[in-house]
Order: structure tokens, then sequence, then C-alpha cells
């Protein structure tokens, strides 16, 4: 049984918390990450107190940067099917000469405005007459 157990909920001071697990939903880039997780939830709100878990921290920092990873590769392969250099795609993006470069490596990550227009370009690669 945890400290928490039992005790007044903090938080809203209507319910009583109880030990337990429950089984979430976290967003990172519009990817949705799921877990369950441990701690003391209360019984009026739902909200509690979390307990930490090192292996479940690794798993979701995996997960992030798969996600990284995956968005990397997927920026790569548009660009390569438009047929542009990691120059021009900067400069179509809006970005430093060297953006791309860093994004493919994963040393940086576009915000969502650059992933938008390339994933809209990867559905319509006649739209990028429209912007060169």
């Amino acid at each position: 049984m945890s400290k928490w157990n039992g005790k007044a909920c903090h938080l809203c001071g209507l319910g009583t918390l109880h030990d337990g697990k429950k089984t979430t939903n976290q967003f990172y880039r519009e990817h949705c990450y799921t877990t369950e997780i441990s701690g003391a939830f209360c019984d009026h709100c739902g909200d509690g107190v979390i307990d930490f878990d090192p292996a479940e921290e690794e798993r979701w920092l995996s997960f992030r940067r798969q996600v990284d990873a995956d968005e990397a590769a997927e920026l790569f392969r548009i660009r390569k099917k438009l047929k542009l250099s990691q120059v021009k795609a900067a400069r179509l993006a809006g970005g430093g000469k060297n953006a791309f470069s860093r994004y493919e490596r994963g040393q940086a990550k576009p915000v969502a405005a650059v992933t938008n227009l390339f994933k809209l370009l990867d559905k319509h690669p006649e739209l990028i007459k429209e912007l060169q």
C-alpha cells in the first residue's frame, strides 16, 4: 500500500485516494502512446498521485525517439520524391540552408508547419510549382 491510500484527495477535496492502476493516453507529435500507470487515484475526480516507474519512463522516451526517427525518415522520403536538395527543401520551408540536414539526421525537430507542408506536397506534388 502506498502512503496515499485512504487519504483525502488533495486535488478535489471531495474523494478518497485508493491504490490502483489506470490506462492512460499520452500524445507526442500527434502520435498516441497508451500505457497502464500505477498510483493512488481519487474515487470522486479520478485524478491522483502517479508512482514513478523508471522502466515506464524509458518506454515513453523510446516511443518519442521512434516517432522522431520515423518523422525524419518520412521527410527524407518526401524530399527525395519531390527531387529537392536539402538546401532547396529548407528554402521552401523557410528554414536555414542546413535545416533539412539536421531534420533528417535527427539533430533537430521540424515545427509542425514544415511537417504538414511536406505531407501535403507528398499527396499533391503538383503544388510545389506554386511555391517555387
